[in-house]
């Protein structure tokens, strides 16, 4: 049984997730110094000139791989939301989901890009509003997943987001210490800790 023919779109998609997935695949396995657009189009199986009809800068690719990243993380983390659980386990949970998703390949890749960024003026235009967009996008989520946890948005309440960018922020300088070859037990340590906090201030 021979299979249908994809359309016009459908091919057009499939080219641009095959980029996108091997420029992530890349810098995580290259980083960012070592990744050639040429590399990249080796592992997606495409020609230089379909790369560039879909991306016509390198920065311009790097920065859709992240965001391309973000969306298949952010909807694997919805697949299971926590809202159903109680207020302490609710809040344990999407800290850990948090971790699992922002720990991994996500957190090598951004921290690639942005030290690259640091000197080059047009990955860092490419990057910004990537870095903007999971921002909100990962606050949203976090919303979800704490339900009534977090305060409704209130001028007058300038810190309702405390918990998710306490734990982001943790969670970055706990994969850079994987990164540099922290010690794994420290870190468990120090989340299990966060954790605890969190539930004792947040879960009630």
């Amino acid at each position: 049984m021979t299979r249908p023919r994809l359309t016009q779109q459908e091919r057009t998609e499939r080219t641009r997730e095959l980029l996108l997935d091997a420029t992530v695949d890349c810098l995580v396995e290259l980083g960012y110094a070592r990744t050639s657009t040429n590399e990249i189009c080796r592992r997606a199986g495409v020609s230089r000139g379909a790369q560039q009809h879909h991306f016509a800068t390198k920065a311009e690719l790097m920065a859709n791989a992240i965001e391309h990243l973000v969306t298949k993380l952010l909807a694997s983390m919805s697949e299971h939301p926590p809202s159903a659980l109680p207020g302490p386990d609710r809040v344990a949970m999407g800290i850990d989901m948090l971790w699992q998703g922002y720990s991994g390949s996500l957190s090598t890749a951004v921290m690639e890009l942005w030290v690259a960024a640091r000197t080059d003026p047009e990955l860092r235009a490419a990057m910004h509003p990537i870095d903007k967009g999971l921002a909100r996008r990962t606050s949203e989520l976090f919303r979800e997943m704490l339900g009534d946890q977090v305060a409704p948005d209130q001028p007058e309440q300038p810190q309702k987001d405390m918990p998710l960018w306490l734990t982001v922020n943790l969670i970055r300088g706990l994969a850079l210490d994987a990164m540099l070859g922290g010690d794994p037990v420290r870190r468990d340590q120090l989340l299990q800790e966060w954790k605890t906090i969190a539930v004792n201030t947040y879960g009630a």
